[in-house]
C-alpha cells in the first residue's frame, strides 16, 4: 500500500543529536518539511557515505526550511557510539534516531523482516506531517542527497501553487505545468 498521501503515525523513539540524547516522536515532522532517511545499519558501509553526504547537504536544506532525521534499527547508544568514533558519522549535526523496536521502520514500510534492518528509505514529509515522496534503493545502492534539494523545491511549489505541477528535471524558477483538457496530447 502506498504511503504518499499519508499522514505519519504516532511513534515515539530516542535519538542522537549534537551530543544529546533526545526524544523524538511524529510532532517533531510537522510545522516544517521535513526529510526522512532510513538506513540498514551502524558501522557498515555504504550508510557511512549516504549519511554524511546527507550532512554535506543539511545547511542547504535547513535554508529550505527542512529538518532532517536518519533511522536505522540501532539505539540511540549505538548511535553515539558510532558519532565518537566515525570521522564521516563525528560530522552530522541532525537527528540520528534509534528504532530497536522496529516499529518506526515499519510504520514507514522498510523494514526487511528477514534481516531486522530497515532498507534504505528516503521520505519527504510535508509541514503537515504529510508523505509527499518515497524513495527505497536496495540494499548494495547508496542514495545522492544533492537530488533532494529539487525534490523539496518542486514539493514546496505545488504546496503554494495548487493546480500546477512540476515536470521532469524542473528547477526552481523553470515552466511549470498547469494539467487541463486544452494540454492533453500536447507535451
Amino acid at each position: 500500500m502506498s504511503l504518499i498521501g499519508k499522514e505519519v503515525q504516532p511513534f515515539t523513539a530516542q535519538a542522537y543529536k549534537n551530543g544529546d540524547f533526545i526524544e523524538v516522536t511524529e510532532a517533531n515532522f510537522k510545522g516544517q518539511w521535513s526529510v526522512v532517511c532510513f538506513y540498514p545499519a551502524d558501522f557498515s558501509f555504504v550508510c557511512p557515505t549516504e549519511l554524511e553526504d546527507l550532512q554535506d547537504q543539511y545547511s542547504t536544506l535547513q535554508d529550505l526550511g527542512v529538518e532532517v532525521f536518519s533511522v536505522s534499527t540501532d539505539t540511540h547508544f549505538v548511535h553515539k557510539g558510532w558519532h565518537d568514533s566515525s570521522e564521516k558519522i563525528g560530522k552530522i549535526t541532525y537527528a540520528m534516531i534509534g528504532d530497536p523496536s522496529q516499529a518506526i521502520s515499519r510504520q514507514f514500510d522498510v523494514l526487511n523482516e528477514e534481516s531486522g534492518l530497515a532498507d534504505r528509505g528516503t521520505f519527504i514529509i510535508d509541514p503537515d506531517g504529510v508523505i509527499q515522496t518515497v524513495e527505497i534503493n536496495a540494499d548494495g545502492i547508496g542514495r545522492d542527497a544533492s537530488t533532494l534539494v529539487n525534490k523539496i523545491k518542486a514539493a514546496q511549489y505545488v504546496r503554494q501553487n495548487p493546480g500546477e505541477v512540476c515536470p521532469a528535471k524542473w528547477e526552481e524558477g523553470s515552466e511549470t505545468l498547469t494539467p487541463s483538457l486544452d494540454l492533453v496530447g500536447k507535451i
